[in-house]
This record gives C-alpha cells, structure tokens and sequence, in this order.
C-alpha cells in the first residue's frame, strides 16, 4: 500500500495579525452598511495571524490581475524548491526517483505549468508525468492525495510527488464589498506545502488504505469564484456554514464501511475551513477535542491556507509521533460542495524505530 511520507510546509515571512484585520477592515470600509456584521464575522473565524507573501501595503495595493498572477509565478518559483526538497529528504527520496508530480493551486496560474519548470530546473525525469489540479480549491489538497494514490497503485512501485502552492492574498481585492469577499481578507493565508507518496509503503507517515470523494447535490455555487476583469473574486453562500453538518453522515458511511467508526479514529487530519468545519466534526462526527488541536493550531496560526492546510495539519501531527498502527482520517472540503477523504494508518521506518528506541534507552 502507497505511504504518504511526512510534508513539509513553509509560510511567508510577512506576518498580518487579526487586530491588524479589523482595524484595516473598519478604516477601509468604514461606510459599508454591514460593517459590524463583518467585524464579527472576522473576529469569530479564530485566526490569530496570517502569514503573506508580501508586506500589507503591497498587497492592499490593486496592481491589476496580470501584474498579481506573475507574482505569483515569480514567488512560487522562488518558494516551492526548498519545501520540495524537504519533503524530498522526508521520504529519503531524491528528484530522479519521482514518477509523477501532482501540482495542485487555486489562487494562481500558469501556463505551461509549474510542473514542467520544476521538471526542467530541479532535476526531475524528463518522463515524469504531470498532473497539475487547477480547480478543486481547499478540497485538492487531499484530491492530491488520492490522486497521487492511484498513480502508485496503477504503477506498482511508482513515487508521486505532491505540490501545493497557495497564495490567498493575491486573491485580495480592495473594491469588492461583498461580505464573503471581505470575511475571506480575514480568513486566508499563504503556504507551500509537499509531500511524497511512496508507492513501495515505506518511509515514515501515513500508508493509505482507502479513499472516497463525495459532491453534495444543488451547492455547486456556494463556494465560488466569480473570475472578473480584476481577478478572482471569493464568493460564498450564506448556508455554507451548515453544510457540514449534512455532510458527516457521507464522512460516517465511508468510515464505517472500513470496519471503524469516526469518534474512535485515532488521528483526525482535518482541512481547516474555518471553525464551523471543525465545530461541526465535534457536536455531529463525534470526534474529541484532542483529535481537533492540530487542525485549530493550524487555523489560529495560519488561517485557512486552502490545499496547503491538511500537509500543516498533518505535519504536526506526524510531530507527536502516533503509534504504529495508529488509524487516522484525512479530511478536505471545498467547491462543489466536495469532500475528499482518505483512510490510513500511521507506519514508522524501520531506521526511525531504531533511532527512537536509542533515544528511549539514552534518557533511561
């Protein structure tokens, strides 16, 4: 069975506070007729801070579409070859052993597609398949997984590569009052995540078992981009944060059809959508409170960064080192409604085992 290897993930140097949120919120949009629902709305995402690619002052500035999509390009090509070969040296792999490379972004794009530079400059095989995933929004990041999941098992012994490149605050537009573009100024942030599936089963983290994709009929548009002139604008429906609730029996089904129940999971690596996601994981699903803490860490430090968010989630919790054998969820919503999930059970390498008993019997 594949093994999702340990990820590795890195945030922008440019920190914006949620004090700094509502104090921008109310200057800038000071006449919105609907700024204290807005204010609120910011206050009870949970976010602590975010991290941009860009100090505040540039991304408050509307430079035009063009201008921020070759930003984009210009910091992803910057960004992403340190996280790849971090997460390279994680699955003791090196450039020359992947077979195919999953790209997944919503907040950017380019063509032809970061994968073929990343094939030309960072030493990857010329053969090396691209799959770049341009659509699916905060739900590709597991996408990725489960994609990255089938290439091994259709080609015994293959290793994918996962990219995710998110930089939300390109996303910013100063002139759109819609509520669901202003609570997404306070809800966002920028990452870089990647992570290797190995498809011999070796390595340290999570060997995958099973997965599952689910679209909620009648909500294809409640959580949108409405794509003008000046970008992407953020849209989203005003029933969206109930959604969730409707979607735990479809999470139940597929768990229980692996012979295990959600509450009794022993890891829960959640997508952090916001914290009715997570609220609803624990009052519908069952799930503990302890099973939550990475995903809340993750939204309180970083904010919702979109695909990037279940690599942060499970990098901290591949930190606590689970158990062998531990058996854990991996979870991601977004437009369609669509969830994608992916079941697994946590696996050390043998020369991590023997590194860890050392260091037992070091402090004994």
């Amino acid at each position: 069975m594949p093994l999702l290897c340990r990820p590795a993930v890195a945030v922008p140097e440019h920190v914006i506070t949620q004090e700094d949120t509502l104090a921008l919120a109310a200057r800038l949009h000071a006449d919105h007729p609907q700024l204290r629902l807005v204010l609120r709305l910011i206050e009870n995402t949970g976010v602590i801070k975010r991290h941009i690619i860009r100090p505040i002052d540039e991304t408050l500035q509307d430079t035009g579409f063009a201008h921020r999509n070759r930003v984009f390009e210009i910091e992803a090509k910057k960004r992403v070859p340190p996280v790849v070969s971090e997460a390279l040296a994680h699955a003791e792999l090196k450039a020359e052993d992947i077979d195919t490379i999953v790209l997944v972004s919503c907040t950017g794009f380019m063509m032809p597609s970061l994968t073929s530079w990343m094939i030309n400059e960072l030493g990857f095989r010329t053969d090396t398949v691209q799959l770049p995933i341009a659509q699916l929004g905060c739900a590709a990041g597991t996408a990725a997984i489960n994609r990255a999941t089938d290439y091994c098992v259709a080609h015994p012994g293959a290793n994918a590569l996962i990219v995710s490149c998110e930089f939300c605050s390109l996303c910013y537009q100063p002139d759109d009052h819609d509520v669901s573009s202003l609570l997404s100024n306070g809800l966002f942030g920028d990452a870089v995540a990647a992570a290797v599936v190995r498809g011999d089963g070796e390595g340290t983290g999570v060997r995958l078992h099973a997965q599952t994709s689910h679209v909620m009929p009648g909500t294809s548009a409640w959580i949108a981009y409405d794509v003008k002139d000046t970008g992407f604008h953020f849209r989203l429906n005003k029933s969206v944060p109930g959604i969730m609730q409707q979607m735990i029996p479809q999470l139940n089904a597929f768990i229980e059809k692996n012979g295990l129940q959600l509450p009794g999971l022993d890891f829960y690596i959640v997508h952090t959508g916001g914290p009715r996601v997570l609220d609803a994981m624990r009052t519908h699903g069952g799930v503990p409170d302890a099973g939550l803490a990475d995903s809340w860490y993750t939204l309180s430090h970083h904010g919702n960064v979109a695909s990037a968010a279940v690599f942060d989630v499970l990098r901290r919790t591949a930190g606590s080192r689970p158990r062998e054998g531990a058996c854990g969820v991996i979870a991601g919503f977004g437009p369609g409604i669509t969830m994608e999930l992916a079941l697994g059970t946590w696996h050390t390498s043998l020369a991590q085992q023997g590194a860890l008993r050392k260091a037992t019997e070091g402090e004994a």
